[in-house]
């Protein structure tokens, strides 16, 4: 189940979003859903539809199915999948609004937006705003956050409001009232002719306690009628309020507890207060006990009654307290179903009653006592949380030192309102029970530290206000809306109108209080909002500090930014870190694809210096901090704010609750009044820069960060742009401490700043002028007047004040450095270079991203024209691509360490890393898809790349060494890589991956386009798979294949480099990469012809197949074809089924290619025209290849029986003697192929034991002597082929005709056709009937229903062991089988052998299974010592295809529903080889794998015929 909805997705709008199946769901029926609305339609949060798939390809694979959304409208939007009818998961995607300013309606990018927050009631009258606001106007602004404009509560909280819907009449003046259309004129001003936005509060959490409307809808709060669980917590909270009046009026003086408390005494006192006259007084365990003798007495009357006893329906339910839902003293009471069943008399006599009574009595004390305890811990708490407030609000240092007890000041805030008379405690408490008075005793708001913010603590479960943990605003009702509208219809219809006047005239909204605010009302109300203003910007604080659990706000919510504080950082290096962390990607990042994944993001930051609810930083840190703490936020690539009177330097917090003085107004002109500001004014002019800034670089696109901790005070921030690679350079030095009473060094560090710096865009220091001393003007808001900023702008370095000399270093060849020494970077100062690439790397920039243009349109900005550059560059790439062969890309993309060593080369070794496991592109195109999309630039790949030129040199010099086609790509890349290395290290590994991008999605393309059309229209899977034809198929330096006959046409020649004479150059199939790629073991006869009809004939490479048919044609002796090769010359006959599968190649051959049956009358040259000829030229003996066919026929008819060449150690050190005799033959009888003996291993289970310790040595592991079964099946389908050729005249010969005891005998291929058919399936079937008469051993049976792995074996139970072969029988000769059996057979084989990506070659019930190879072992393990069990367990991929293949055809046969149901089971088992070709850096399938798909470190990473079957079950598929 895949749950993603603390996973953050954001998208702009514009984008496509596709969601395409992973490798578990492909093949299975996918519905995804979503809520995201069809075009034309509204948005409604419950209304989802379903998505239609695409196929681009129409294929029968899901590698590219998708479907799609295209983003238009923000928000936040969920999906889902459904996998059948179950749900499996799903997550959000946040589309982010697009904000518009001006007249004009031109975008404003959410990283340019520079925010300021005012408090709206220090604004004045509506009529004065213009000139106050406008202050953020000449400061550079461009939106305004307003705190709430709605009408206050008594506390004057910016955040207590009276009334939701109703304009502050505090804005009214001179008899005119001030209205909301009036406020949106305003913003509509501001939008058009000052080019900024406005955004205010919601508050939807709670309502100030003299909200009129409250008085006539008191459900809408917590209160004692609908959340009776508050009860006992209001009685303690009336308790201490009169202890607060005791208190103040000095009547606990005799106990120890003054007005003024200050010191622990005091604090011990009034403890011992609480403790020994207020809890016992009040008693509020009561309300959680049940009335003993109530419940007792209940209980006897029900156990005398002489009623049916009662049984507990559960054993496990015990006797408990249940709660009473009115919560009265004593009021609980326990279940007496429970009771009666759990204390039973043991007659009826009274006495036995009695006794009986009396346990229940202790049961229930008992239960009572644990409610005394349990009641005992929270009155523990309520005493230490009220401590604690005391100490904070009295005693603390950086408390607020409140002073003495007195009721505007009490002991700790009320949780409840009461707005009756004051009467005792006791006849208080009576209210509680009066409806129409406990409905006005309502919980009041607050917050609880480290509470979790999905939990609501005003809900029953909750005891934060018994427990006393709620940090309270007693001028706040906590809202209570229940889950759904109809819970509270007054309530939510409230709100939906004070949010609707919201969205209506403002641009955004800021979710006050957002982590406690009920995250489905939130939910609810921005969805109405939305429906007003569909781009509505919403930004929201929220204290979970948890990224994951802010990841579930914003997705719910659609939230676009949240806030984030400079003022958390503890110093300059912290503050850094926060620009890092909210924004922008490294600097030299590498240029993604168009279409990529998806990756999860962090929120969006609006990153504050400093919000209204922070401390003041003059106080927190010192007034020099100001400025270059706002230039280092002010960097970040987000959204920034501040809040007013940071800039004015005004050193005391501006208090929402109790600032009532106005903010000063606009004067640009000199001198200034009280209550106005303007440039001179602490850092204004400073600010007006630093917006300016900020907004530019959002802008132009610079999105990359670079952040230097110079010192532990000076912060560099670089904003690099990754299409102009210009840079600007912000240097900061902070004053976190004050310099008048901190040292801060004279000596700063020299900086060394990379590029040209073009200008100083501006420099400021702070400075302190002379003026009266900071007093505290009672009208209007006022800062610290003796400090200012001194500032110049876009100024050379020369005119710099702040820069002592500024020295040009190279380093290297094309990198220029700045060596900048400071003369007056003073604490509180910044200076902010621009900085262009030196001007030859700006052009080597501008001139390589024309030359990139051919691949991306991406790179046309910041490109330049190129006059001068290597004629080969005037060519596009794909031109020059498309002149190389399929061979020639094998040299370019390919090629392994052992192939590149036969060339006398090798692949790139990465210092502290690892070799590159290909010497062609595919082995950097490997590394950098994993570097590239988490831009690893600190990967040792990068840094090779940044260090020196050796792989940029590598790469295009390898290739500028073959000859002909290949040498032109190496000269294009080369003549690419002179620009490259123009320009700075650090832009080297995205430029690099940029060109290497290009030209290999070019090469790839050059490749399908030479390959067949399944290939050419298939899906990514099937053109992925067949570039292993391109990876395997190859020319070496060395010829493997034997010459072909000079007669034949269309043969490759190419001239040797060393005799300089003609020779044939035909491409041969490597086996598997590494270990069998080069020299004698690249080519094996079995290997070749198994991976053959996937790798070439499917994949269209015709001419290839037809050379290598006929070159092994050459070769055969005996009647065999080679199983290794060895150039003809030094082969080795030791297999009996190569020969079968050279006969399968060919039959595939005549069907698959057109006009196939030609090649059947192409010329074959004999090596060995005779079995003891020495190597003959080519050309000297050719016959038809039909006649060679025949001949292997006959050779087995006759009987083969020789003795092989060099028998002994110099051809095999394992082999015993007589494994050296090859024996093959036909059984007159059955038809049946059979050969081999216990000594030698003929099939393709072919490993011979290695060890001397274990006593393995030359007994081979698997001799599968006898009739194996998939050699059965291949000379089946052989003979019917022949057959059928005969029949129709193509193939001159009907049978074959042997010499026996002297005479003739002939055996027509009819015969030999009906022998088989007659006897297969009576003597391989394991029959499911034990008295079956054909079972000639049925001790030996321990599978029923499967099929034989072989028939006469030396050791006849290996003739009943369940292995994978018999599925090849099944492709190659499916008329043996019948198809419900098979399909059985098939069923068994699925369940026992299937893998994750091969076979298990072994049943795992049989004794001597073991599913690890381990090649290195050697041990006194008879069964796996030195790898003996290579075929007995272990997983190999490729007769999974045959499987498959085997399915899909029976499958058919077996009916309609079946055959859906295999070929999703199929897909899925394919999905497993997509995944891991994609992941593999070898780009391959491997040969095996240990058991349950476990990597195996001795299988070849990647095998030809593991990827040749696969793509045959595509192609069958």
């Amino acid at each position: 189940m895949e749950k993603l909805d603390k996973t953050l997705f954001r998208l702009e709008q514009g984008f496509e979003l596709q969601f395409r199946l992973g490798p578990t769901l492909q093949g299975k029926p996918v519905t995804v859903y979503t809520n995201y609305p069809a075009s034309g339609e509204v948005f409604d949060r419950q209304k989802f539809r379903t998505l239609s798939w695409h196929n681009p390809t129409g294929k029968e694979d899901d590698s590219d199915k998708y479907c799609k959304l295209d983003l238009q409208i923000s928000g936040s939007y969920q999906y889902y999948f459904s996998l059948g009818n179950e749900k499996s998961g799903g997550g959000y995607i946040v589309v982010d609004p697009i904000l518009h300013v001006g007249a004009d309606n031109h975008v404003l990018p959410l990283d340019c937006v520079t925010l300021q927050t005012f408090l709206a009631k220090c604004l004045g009258p509506f009529h004065e705003w213009e000139d106050r606001l406008k202050v953020a106007k000449e400061t550079g602004y461009n939106m305004i956050h307003f705190t709430p404009l709605q009408k206050l509560g008594l506390s004057r909280s910016c955040y207590s409001l009276s009334d939701q819907l109703e304009v502050n009449p505090d804005f009214s003046s001179h008899g005119k009232k001030c209205t909301w259309s009036e406020i949106g004129a305003l913003v509509e001003k501001l939008k058009n002719e000052w080019n900024m936005l406005c955004v205010t509060d919601v508050v939807y959490n709670h309502t100030a306690t003299n909200s009129e409307w409250l008085r006539m809808h008191p459900e809408c709060g917590y209160n004692l009628v609908n959340s009776p669980h508050l009860k006992p917590a209001w009685v303690l909270d009336r308790a201490l309020w009169h202890l607060t009046c005791m208190v103040a009026d000095g009547k606990c003086i005799a106990k120890g507890v003054p007005p003024l408390i200050e010191n622990d005494h005091h604090l011990n006192c009034l403890r011992k207060i609480i403790w020994e006259d207020i809890y016992p007084k009040i008693k509020l365990w009561e309300f959680f006990q049940v009335d003993v003798n109530k419940a007792v007495q209940q209980f006897k009357t029900l156990l005398t009654q002489e009623l049916k006893r009662f049984t507990k329906s559960d054993p496990n339910e015990h006797l408990q307290i249940v709660q009473d839902p009115d919560y009265r003293r004593f009021g609980c009471t326990v279940d007496m179903n429970i009771a009666l069943a759990t204390f039973i008399p043991h007659s009826n006599g009274p006495a036995a009653i009695e006794e009986c009574c009396n346990w229940f009595r202790k049961r229930i004390e008992e239960l009572n006592a644990e409610q005394y305890r349990q009641t005992n811990h929270h009155q523990e708490q309520a005493v230490n949380c009220l401590v604690g407030t005391l100490v904070y609000e009295r005693l603390a240092g950086h408390g607020p030192k409140l002073g003495p007890i007195t009721r505007k000041y009490p002991l700790v805030t009320r949780y409840f309102t009461y707005p009756f008379k004051e009467l005792t405690v006791e006849e208080e408490e009576t209210m509680i029970h009066q409806p129409d008075k406990a409905c006005y005793f309502m919980a009041h708001n607050g917050w609880v530290m480290g509470d979790d913010p999905l939990k609501n603590f005003a809900e029953p479960g909750s005891n934060v206000y018994l427990r006393r943990e709620l940090i309270c605003w007693g001028d706040s009702v906590k809202l209570r809306y229940g889950n759904k509208p109809e819970d509270c219809p007054y309530l939510w219809a409230h709100m939906k109108k004070y949010t609707e006047i919201t969205a209506k005239y403002f641009h955004g909204v800021r979710l006050d209080n957002c982590h406690s605010t009920p995250i489905h009302v939130a939910e609810y109300m921005l969805d109405t909002a939305r429906k007003l203003r569909a781009d509505l910007y919403v930004v929201a604080e929220l204290f979970t500090g948890n990224e994951e659990l802010d990841n579930i706000f914003v997705n719910r919510l659609g939230i676009t930014s949240l806030i984030r504080e400079a003022m958390s950082a503890y110093n300059s290096h912290e503050e850094g870190r926060l620009v890092y962390r909210f924004g922008g990607e490294p600097v030299g990042s590498f240029v993604q694809p168009r279409l990529r994944p998806l990756m999860p993001a962090i929120a969006h930051a609006l990153f504050m210096d400093i919000t209204h609810d922070n401390e003041c930083p003059i106080q927190h840190r010192s007034a020099y901090d100001a400025l270059p703490s706002a230039m280092i936020v002010s960097m970040a690539c987000c959204a920034t704010g501040s809040t007013k009177g940071y800039d004015e330097l005004v050193p005391h917090q501006i208090s929402v609750v109790s600032e009532e003085r106005f903010y000063a107004k606009w004067n640009p002109a000199a001198p200034l009044t009280s209550g106005e500001v303007n440039f001179q004014t602490g850092i204004l002019a400073g600010r007006l820069a630093i917006n300016r800034l900020h907004q530019e670089l959002g802008a132009k696109g610079f999105n990359q960060v670079y952040v230097d901790q110079v010192d532990e005070d000076i912060v560099a921030v670089t904003r690099h742009c990754p299409n102009t690679h210009q840079s600007v350079v912000a240097v900061s030095r902070t004053a976190f401490r004050d310099p008048k009473t901190c040292f801060y060094s004279k000596e700063v560090p020299e900086m060394c700043i990379p590029g040209k710096i073009e200008e100083v865009v501006l420099e400021a220091r702070t400075i302190e002028r002379s003026a009266r001393p900071y007093e505290k003007d009672k009208h209007f808001i006022n800062g610290l007047p003796n400090f200012t900023v001194e500032l110049r702008e876009h100024i050379q370095i020369k005119d710099s004040k702040i820069i002592k000399q500024a020295g040009t270093a190279i380093k290297g060849p094309n990198e220029f450095v700045q060596e900048i020494e400071f003369e007056k970077l003073t604490p509180g100062s910044v200076i902010v270079f621009r900085v262009s690439l030196d001007p030859k790397a700006q052009e080597a920039v501008g001139v390589l991203r024309n030359h990139l243009i051919q691949f991306s349109p991406h790179f046309k900005c910041g490109s330049l024209p190129d006059d001068h550059s290597a004629p080969i560059l005037k060519t596009l790439f794909s031109s020059i691509a498309s002149k190389l062969t399929l061979a020639d890309l094998n040299q370019v993309l390919y090629r392994c360490e052992a192939e590149e060593q036969e060339d006398g080369g090798g692949c790139y070794n990465i210092p502290n890393w690892s070799p590159l496991k290909y010497a062609g592109l595919q082995g950097l195109m490997s590394v950098l898809a994993d570097v590239r999309p988490k831009n690893d630039l600190g990967h040792p790949f990068c840094d090779n790349l940044r260090s020196g030129d050796w792989m940029i040199d590598y790469v295009s010099n390898r290739l500028i060494s073959r000859q002909g086609a290949c040498a032109e790509v190496g000269k294009w890349l080369k003549a690419m890589f002179v620009y490259l290395k123009r320009i700075p290290r650090y832009l080297i590994p995205c430029y690099f991956d940029a060109i290497l991008v290009g030209a290999y999605t070019t090469l790839l393309d050059v490749g399908w386009r030479q390959m067949s059309s399944f290939v050419q229209n298939g899906s990514t899977f099937v053109k992925h798979l067949a570039l292993g034809s391109v990876q395997m198929c190859g020319i070496g330096r060395y010829s493997c294949l034997p010459a072909l006959s000079p007669s034949l046409h269309d043969v490759p020649y190419r001239l040797n480099e060393i005799t300089n004479e003609k020779e044939q150059c035909c491409v041969t199939l490597a086996a598997g990469l590494p270990h069998f790629s080069s020299g004698i073991f690249r080519s094996w006869g079995r290997d070749t012809f198994i991976a053959l009809r996937g790798l070439m004939l499917v994949t269209g490479r015709y001419l290839e197949a037809r050379n290598i048919i006929l070159a092994f044609g050459g070769t055969l002796r005996h009647g065999l074809i080679p199983n290794l090769l060895g150039q003809g010359t030094h082969a080795r006959y030791n297999c009996r089924d190569a020969v079968w599968w050279w006969l399968q190649c060919i039959q595939d051959y005549c069907k698959i290619v057109p006009n196939g049956l030609d090649i059947l009358r192409c010329p074959v040259s004999r090596m060995y025209p005779g079995d003891d000829s020495s190597p003959q030229p080519a050309g000297i003996v050719d016959q038809p290849l039909y006649e060679v066919i025949q001949e292997a026929m006959q050779r087995h008819v006759e009987g083969i029986n020789f003795r092989e060449r060099n028998a002994g150690p110099q051809i095999d050190q394992n082999m015993r003697d007589e494994g050296f005799n090859v024996t093959a033959g036909v059984d007159r009888e059955t038809g049946f192929v059979f050969g081999g003996n216990r000594f030698n291993c003929g099939t393709w289970m072919d490993k011979m034991g290695e060890s001397d310790r274990a006593r393995n040595k030359g007994i081979p592991a698997t001799p599968r002597d006898g009739s194996a079964v998939e050699i059965v099946g291949l000379c089946k389908s052989a003979v019917r082929w022949l057959l059928d050729l005969s029949k129709k005249n193509v193939f001159p010969f009907h049978g074959v005709t042997v010499k026996r005891h002297g005479k003739e005998e002939t055996l027509t291929y009819d015969e030999w056709d009906r022998k088989i058919q007659g006897h297969f399936e009576r003597l391989f079937f394991v029959s499911e009937n034990p008295a079956d008469p054909n079972e000639k051993r049925p001790d030996l049976v321990h599978k029923r229903g499967i099929y034989k792995d072989s028939y006469g074996a030396s050791s006849p139970w290996c003739d009943y062991q369940l292995r994978p072969n018999f599925t090849i029988a099944m492709v190659v000769a499916p008329e043996l089988f019948t198809p419900e059996r098979a399909w059985k057979a098939l069923q068994i084989a699925e369940e026992k052998l299937l893998g994750p990506l091969g076979m298990k070659t072994l049943d795992p019930d049989d004794m001597v299974y073991c599913g690890v190879y381990d090649n290195a072992l050697d041990n006194d393990n008879y069964n796996i010592a030195r790898g003996f069990n290579y075929h007995q367990g272990p997983e190999w991929l490729w007769p999974i295809g045959y499987f498959l293949r085997a399915k899909l055809y029976f499958s058919k046969l077996i009916g309609p529903e079946i055959y859906a149901k295999t070929v999703v089971m199929i897909k899925n088992v394919l999905s497993r080889h997509y995944v891991h070709l994609e992941r593999s850096s070898w780009k391959g399938l491997p040969e095996l794998t240990n058991e349950n798909g476990q990597h195996c470190p001795f299988s070849c990473e990647t095998q030809a015929w593991s990827i040749g079957v696969i793509l045959e079950i595509l192609y069958d598929l």
